[in-house]
C-alpha cells in the first residue's frame, strides 16, 4: 500500500464524505452538511466525523476497519481533546476500545433509519390521532410535558437544536404526545424529543402520530431520516420499528479520566 493511503486525508466537502462513507447515514448526519466546527477524515478504508455539541454530546462517528479507525479516532482526539465520544457499529467499538488506551466503552444503543415511507401502524384503531406541528405559543405547555415524562430529553422546546416539533392533542385540547425534528443534517432528518403522556396519550397512537408526520416531511426533505434510542426501551423500539425503521446496533465509547 502506498504511503499516500496511509495518511490522514481531511474531507472538505460532503461529496467527499459521501463517497468515502459508502453513503453512510450515521456519518452523514454527524457531518451536519460539514457545518463549521465539524471535520471529517479518512485514512485507507476507514472515515471519522468529528462533531461538537451534537444532540447533547461532542460526538466523533466511526467506520471502517479496525487498524485505520483506531488511527482517526487518535487523530481526531488529539484535535479536539478527550470530549469527544467516538460512536460506531458495535463490533468495532469493540475493536477500539482494546486499540486506543483508556477508550471505555459506553452502553448500546440503536440507529434506526427509514429511507421510505412506513407502513401504517397495525395497533392504531379507529380515526388516528390528528398530528399537527405546534406554534411557539404551544413551546412551553410542550416543556412542561416533556419534563413530566422525558426530562434526560437532550432535545428540548425551550433550547437551541430543534427545527420544529409535532404534538397532538386529545379530544379535551390537552397535549399529549410529543416529538422534535432536531439536530437535522441536510442529507438525514433527525427524530428527537419523543414522548407520550403516560395516561392520556401512551397506547393510543399519539406518539406515532407525532412521529409520522415528522418522518413524513423529513423523507420530503432529506430523503432519509433516523433517530437514536436506548437498547432497554423496547417499547419506543417496537414502535419505530412499526413505522418502518431499520435497526442498527451501536456502541457508543468515552475516553476514562483516570
Amino acid at each position: 500500500m502506498s504511503c499516500h493511503n496511509r495518511r490522514v486525508r481531511e474531507l472538505h466537502t460532503v461529496p467527499d464524505l459521501d463517497e468515502a462513507a459508502e453513503n453512510d447515514g450515521l456519518l452523514l448526519w454527524a457531518a451536519q452538511g460539514l457545518a463549521p466546527g465539524v471535520r471529517a477524515w479518512a485514512q485507507q478504508d476507514a472515515v471519522a466525523v468529528a462533531s461538537p455539541g451534537l444532540s447533547g454530546r461532542d460526538r466523533l462517528a466511526v467506520r471502517g476497519p479496525a487498524g485505520p479507525a483506531a488511527r482517526l479516532v487518535r487523530h481526531a482526539l488529539a484535535e479536539f481533546g478527550p470530549s469527544l465520544r467516538p460512536v460506531g457499529d458495535s463490533a468495532l467499538i469493540d475493536d477500539l476500545v482494546t486499540a486506543v488506551p483508556g477508550l471505555r466503552r459506553a452502553s448500546p444503543f440503536r440507529w434506526m433509519e427509514l429511507r421510505a415511507a412506513g407502513p401504517a401502524d397495525p395497533d392504531a384503531s379507529g380515526v388516528p390521532p390528528l398530528a399537527r406541528l405546534l406554534s411557539t405559543t404551544e413551546l412551553p405547555e410542550a416543556a412542561a410535558l416533556l419534563d413530566e415524562v422525558f426530562p434526560g430529553s437532550y432535545a428540548h422546546p425551550l433550547l437551541p437544536g430543534s427545527r420544529s416539533w409535532a404534538g397532538v392533542r386529545d379530544e379535551t385540547g390537552r397535549l399529549t404526545a410529543l416529538a422534535a425534528d432536531a439536530w437535522s443534517a441536510p442529507e438525514v432528518g433527525f427524530l428527537a424529543g419523543v414522548a407520550a403522556h403516560p395516561v392520556h396519550g401512551r397506547g393510543r397512537g399519539h406518539a406515532a402520530a407525532a412521529c409520522r408526520l415528522l418522518l413524513d416531511t423529513m423523507l420530503r426533505r432529506c430523503g432519509r431520516a433516523a433517530l437514536m434510542v436506548d437498547e432497554d426501551n423496547p417499547a419506543a423500539i417496537r414502535l419505530y420499528e412499526r413505522l418502518g425503521m431499520h435497526r442498527r446496533d451501536l456502541h457508543a465509547a468515552f475516553l476514562d479520566p483516570a
